[in-house]
């Protein structure tokens, strides 16, 4: 009878690891269920944050979705789903990022009946397609513009975005101080390319959180500097800056050649031209007019003091970024060498309207004002400790992405939970006009837009299942008002656009678009083959494992070694 048998096939390589089926789709939303599970109670003016300690003494403490999620470093195939999106969330409007999160493992928890009971996924992945389309138009319907009639009343409206950005936290408590700081920050940018990379953020420890102030210009900390350094003026103004990328240090010949003399003469003569070419370089510097010389690299000692003697300021070690900032707004090109420096054109040089060094609690930072070439501003935050500094430097980028998405696309939406509540009841009300399952489906995304305002309930501690009720019935009124959400002051509702708690469309329309791709995306997945680690030749891989020199190529012997098995 054995010749009859068909013979076993082998497809893949041993150890490859296979999951499908129902069962397997199931546990991949469990699994994108456990990373909401995780930022869930983050959301909200309400929400808790989370200390995540990395090893060696780092600790983060943040509320943030994204930063949660990437600290995490989640593993799993399709939980990296919900990761990606967040991410993309975060780069993309840099608001949003639990919410994303949310919705999407909301989503897809919705849909574990409807594949239990055997419905294809196709079926629910056109019905959430059509769902999303049908969010998306009507999110472009309701918004209202923001623009204003006025540049008071613009930016008015555009700190009410910052606001409602900063409610949800830690700097919540100052979020009138610093919504107005980030607005005016990001108003002061090139009104055509509103690059945030202009706009910096410092910390500097210590002083209240009041204290934290707005520079119209570039900021840096007072790089390390040798003597001499104090004898230099520390103000300007319209002064020439020069940006250089080379040391200026004496150097000597012998440290890098060796150098055989026949006489002290010719001793004197190498140490003559080391300096002849440090001071040669220093001249070419201050020929050209500039008064302010940065650089990439070190400035030793003796151009410091020479520098110095001229009434010249001079930094040296300044960092990439802030460098990079200087050059796009004083002008001017960063020079790799003093050779062909000359008189120091508009090429080379560049020019600020005024610089000077301050004091800022127990550092000192040069700041440049007034800059033609290009508008930039920086932030100051003050505060007493790392995890409230780097939380509050994460809160302000989030603003300012905010703010900056507002003045692109101005159209806004009530926040609050509002919007999401409306869009729940319009696809409820366009799901009954359709036949089939599709009808069942729809009805279960627009009940899956309602974990944003139940979850803002429930970080809140009030009692979901009443405030949703009220909200329901406020969104089925006769008066077709759909600005009711959360109030978290009351545990009740609220005209939220009036109570100006506002979020800039675009943040919604990415959320839901990223969220309902995600769910699709994990719905068609029917099958995860997982392949065995790779190991080195001739190395022995783990007991009963797939590897090279390991599991079928391999034997454990009594005393536990691998021995490679002779072919």
């Amino acid at each position: 009878m054995s010749q009859f048998l068909a013979p076993q096939i082998v497809l893949l390589k041993h150890g490859t690891d296979t999951s499908q089926g129902k069962g397997h789709l199931i546990s991949n939303i469990n699994a994108c269920n456990a990373v909401v599970d995780l930022v869930r109670t983050t959301l909200g003016p309400r929400g808790l944050d989370k200390l995540i300690h990395e090893g060696r003494g780092k600790v983060t403490i943040t509320n943030d979705g994204a930063t949660i999620v990437q600290l995490l470093q989640i593993v799993h195939p399709a939980a990296k789903t919900l990761v990606d999106i967040s991410m993309s969330q975060d780069a993309e409007v840099g608001d949003g990022t639990t919410s994303v999160i949310l919705l999407a493992g909301e989503m897809m928890n919705k849909c574990k009946e409807f594949i239990e009971d055997g419905v294809h996924s196709q079926v629910l992945i056109r019905a959430f397609r059509k769902a999303g389309q049908l969010a998306d138009a009507r999110i472009r319907e309701v918004a209202r513009d923001i623009m204003g009639t006025n540049p008071t009343e613009r930016r008015e409206m555009l700190m009410r975005c910052a606001g409602t950005s900063l409610n949800s936290k830690l700097v919540s408590h100052q979020r009138e101080f610093f919504a107005g700081i980030v607005t005016d920050a990001v108003l002061t940018l090139d009104a055509d390319s509103l690059d945030v990379s202009m706009v910096g953020i410092k910390k500097v420890h210590g002083g209240s959180t009041t204290d934290s102030q707005l520079v119209t210009g570039v900021a840096f900390k007072k790089t390390f500097s040798y003597a001499g350094f104090e004898q230099q003026p520390k103000s300007f103004d319209h002064p020439k800056v020069m940006l250089l990328n080379l040391e200026l240090e004496l150097k000597a010949e012998k440290d890098n050649a060796e150098v055989r003399v026949n006489s002290t003469a010719d001793y004197q003569a190498i140490v003559d031209a080391e300096w002849g070419i440090i001071y040669a370089k220093l001249a070419a510097c201050v020929n050209t007019g500039a008064k302010v010389v940065l650089s990439r690299l070190a400035i030793g000692d003796v151009a410091t003091q020479y520098f110095a003697d001229r009434d010249i300021f001079c930094a040296g070690r300044v960092a990439e970024e802030d460098m990079r900032r200087v050059q796009r707004a004083v002008g001017g090109s960063v020079q790799t060498t003093v050779n062909h420096l000359k008189d120091g054109g508009a090429d080379i040089l560049g020019e600020c309207g005024r610089f000077e060094e301050r004091q800022l609690g127990k550092e000192r930072y040069n700041v440049f004002t007034g800059c033609p070439k290009a508008k930039s501003a920086t932030i100051i935050v003050r505060g007493g400790s790392d995890q409230f500094l780097e939380e509050s430097e994460r809160s302000l980028h989030d603003a300012i992405m905010i703010v900056r998405r507002a003045i692109k696309h101005p159209t806004a939406v009530p926040g609050g939970g509002a919007i999401e509540m409306d869009l729940s009841r319009h696809i409820r009300a366009a799901a009954v006009k359709i036949e089939g399952k599709d009808q069942l489906i729809m009805s279960a995304y627009a009940r899956a837009l309602e974990v944003i305002p139940r979850t803002l309930c429930d970080n809140a501690g009030f009692d979901s299942t009443e405030v949703l009720n009220k909200l329901r019935a406020a969104h089925a009124s006769a008066d077709g008002n759909h600005c009711y959400g959360v109030d978290l002051d009351s545990a009740s509702v609220v005209d939220t656009w009036a109570k100006a708690v506002w979020e800039p469309a675009v943040v919604k329309l990415n959320a839901l678009a990223a969220a309902t791709e995600a769910a699709c995306q994990i719905l068609a997945v029917d099958e995860t083959i997982k392949n065995p680690k790779s190991e080195q030749p001739g190395v022995p891989g783990p007991p009963g494992g797939g590897g090279r020199g390991g599991g079928m190529g391999g034997m454990m012997n009594r005393g536990g070694r691998g021995v490679r098995r002779m072919r």
